[in-house]
């Protein structure tokens, strides 16, 4: 099956920063989209989460529901928890037969408070990664028994963020706990795409392509920025517009056998400085150009 091309609305408008394109009505944001010829989109925080009020959106625009980001709780709660909290995200993705629930470890995060800087993120200490990687994955198993299977989704200022902190995670995890490839949150923490695809290709099944502006994210290094400084400052771009070497990532994930259904561009931009509909268009005929010429 080629792979398909979504769009995650974060370039009309940013969840963690409501402010940022908080003015954009939902329509504008899936005219868009499907104008710039993406086949589906993630769920965003404008997005009805009752199935039978948003099928009618997404059909009038042609449009599929690609996934949705999920805040796990599991350092604070139990699975029986996890499971009994999910279940109205569960049902959402069910209802459209998404492919994967992009999952993320939130407690203690800090990516969504702009006032703090990187450096205060939360850390497990190294007792903690076999507790949390077994209760993680006895989260998978069942969302794997359900058909939506997790992709794991590392993302700067949360308890997995680094390289070491990524490859400790999969290691403490099983198969049904499968790897979301974000090309633009592991490039900001210092790593190699080609690197997470070599080790644990073989468990991506989600990727989120954004690129990065070299010169914006050295300054937010330096001065130890909030996450959300950072991406007002511009540190994410679409493929094609940074220092990500797409054309290798593909091949490398085309090497791996890529199983995944999606790729999804997700570049959080201020859109009063990045028009999302130029920024987007731009994005796609990158990544639609490399998939043709590799046959991804």
């Amino acid at each position: 099956m080629t792979v398909r091309l979504g769009v995650n609305p974060i370039a009309w408008s940013n969840d963690d920063m409501q402010e940022l394109g908080g003015d954009t009505p939902l329509e504008v944001c899936l005219a868009e989209g499907r104008q710039a010829g993406f086949a589906g989109f993630e769920l965003g925080h404008k997005f009805p989460r009752d199935p039978d009020a948003l099928r009618p959106i997404l059909d009038r625009h042609g449009l599929s529901l690609v996934s949705g980001w999920y805040s796990a709780g599991l350092l604070e709660r139990s699975v029986a928890d996890e499971i009994e909290a999910v279940q109205p995200h569960l049902r959402l993705l069910k209802a459209f037969n998404c492919s994967v629930m992009v999952v993320a470890e939130t407690t203690g995060c800090v990516h969504g408070e702009r006032g703090t800087p990187l450096s205060k993120r939360p850390k497990l200490d190294a007792g903690q990664w076999a507790e949390f990687g077994r209760k993680m994955t006895d989260f998978g198993d069942y969302l794997r028994e359900q058909g939506t299977p997790l992709a794991y989704h590392y993302h700067m200022g949360t308890v997995v963020e680094t390289p070491d902190e990524i490859n400790r995670f999969a290691d403490s995890t099983g198969d049904s706990v499968g790897v979301l490839l974000d090309t633009g949150h592991l490039t900001f923490a210092g790593g190699n795409p080609l690197d997470v695809v070599a080790a644990w290709g073989h468990r991506v099944n989600h990727v989120h392509c954004k690129d990065v502006r070299a010169d914006v994210l050295a300054a937010a290094k330096a001065g130890d920025s909030s996450f959300l400084d950072a991406v007002v400052n511009g540190v994410f771009t679409v493929p094609g517009d940074g220092c990500v070497d797409f054309p290798a990532v593909l091949a490398a994930l085309k090497a791996k056998n890529y199983r995944g259904e999606w790729l999804v561009i997700e570049a959080e931009q201020d859109p009063a400085k990045a028009h999302p509909l130029t920024y987007v268009t731009k994005g796609r005929q990158h990544l639609s150009a490399l998939v043709a010429e590799l046959g991804l």
